[in-house]
């Protein structure tokens, strides 16, 4: 029988969804680059972005990007390795999952309920006898709050890796004669190193373009390249130099993508 899977006619439609909302989003961004605020074509805008202000800027960004996604892997490694051993797994996942379908503006919300001066962090300050501190507008909560958003984006890829190592090459590991670090460091981290290249990319890319918590959490204190974006379009109108911002984000973002990609994978617990 003839397999019409094979036929490109079903991939019209995909081909399709990636002209009209990939390639050509893209395209108007890179076109609209060209452009200063008046209309004329010109490359000032990628000049400019060249300067000390905006290489400040995209330092920054990678800065925060860099911490938030060190600490989010910090914390979701042990976490998915501790999943892998409980029980009941799945529930957990679950329970670690279920935040991130809450709205990210409720969330932020909360944290500005929690973080402000009258609310429950410093309630709990002032019962041990502390000062009241402003937590809101400070590097602290920007980061404390992006850490906990993207917790279970780079919980779930983690876990996922973990759980498919086969335990039969932990314990040969173990019967061999290694220890705990060495059979973590040999066995465990190497097979699940797809996991962390993809936690990181889910994590790292997202927080180089944040720009919602910097403005309700951060204050605009902390400015990243989505910020600058978001300023370029809706405050000074200057599209140009917003879509040069956007056209370098993107950039950044295809160097993260090949950086941290797929070199291998693992089958059964073998690495091909």
């Amino acid at each position: 029988m003839k397999n019409n899977s094979t036929n490109p006619f079903y991939l019209i439609p995909y081909y399709l969804w990636i002209v009209m909302f990939v390639i050509a989003p893209i395209a108007l961004v890179v076109y609209f680059s060209f452009f200063d605020i008046a209309g004329n074509l010109t490359l000032d805008n990628y000049k400019n972005f060249f300067s000390s202000v905006y290489l400040r800027l995209t330092l920054s960004s990678f800065w925060y990007a860099f911490l938030i996604t060190l600490i989010s892997l910090l914390v979701a490694y042990p976490t998915a390795y501790w999943l892998t051993k409980t029980k009941h797994k799945n529930l957990w996942l679950l329970l670690i999952i279920i935040p991130s379908w809450i709205n990210l503006l409720l969330k932020a919300y909360a944290f500005i309920g929690i973080f402000g001066l009258y609310g429950p962090a410093n309630n709990l300050l002032a019962s041990i006898g502390s000062e009241r501190l402003q937590l809101l507008f400070t590097d602290f909560s920007f980061i404390f709050v992006s850490v906990y958003i993207f917790i279970p984006f780079m919980v779930l890829p983690i876990f996922n890796s973990l759980d498919r190592i086969n335990p039969a090459l932990i314990d040969a590991s173990r019967d061999l004669g290694a220890s705990s670090w060495t059979t973590f460091t040999r066995v465990i981290f190497p097979l699940a190193i797809n996991g962390v290249k993809a936690g990181i990319q889910v994590v790292f890319i997202p927080a180089l373009s944040l720009f919602v918590i910097t403005r309700l959490i951060a204050g605009n204190k902390v400015i990243t390249l989505g910020t600058a974006i978001e300023q370029q379009f809706l405050v000074t109108q200057n599209w140009g130099m917003g879509s040069t911002i956007a056209v370098f984000l993107i950039l950044f973002m295809i160097i993260i993508m090949i950086a941290t990609g797929e070199k291998g994978g693992t089958i059964n617990g073998k690495i091909k």
